[in-house]
């Protein structure tokens, strides 16, 4: 299973091929931004993309980037309190 995480664009370069720093919930990430980048990247400051494995693969609106990173949380949360036993594992 493949999992994209929300992260808003915080640090642009000077064209759409240099890499961009997003802020992941609070860790800062340098992705490529090359696949939502049409020919000015200062325009996606500010903005929520989605990434996946270093790349910014579509850009969000932000309730929707908001909501997936709160979905998220819950789900860890989820699994922090049902630690599988050994046994569970070998089924």
């Amino acid at each position: 299973m493949c999992l994209g995480v929300p992260a808003k664009i915080i640090a642009v370069g000077e064209d759409c091929h240099h890499l961009a720093t997003v802020d992941v919930s609070g860790v800062m990430v340098r992705i490529n931004i090359s696949l939502v980048c049409d020919d000015d990247p200062q325009r996606l400051l500010g903005c929520w993309v989605l990434v996946h494995v270093g790349f910014a693969m579509s850009v969000l609106d932000e309730q929707e980037a908001l909501d997936t990173l709160a979905a998220l949380k819950q789900m860890q949360g989820i699994l922090q309190t049902h630690q599988p036993e050994e046994s569970d594992l070998t089924r």
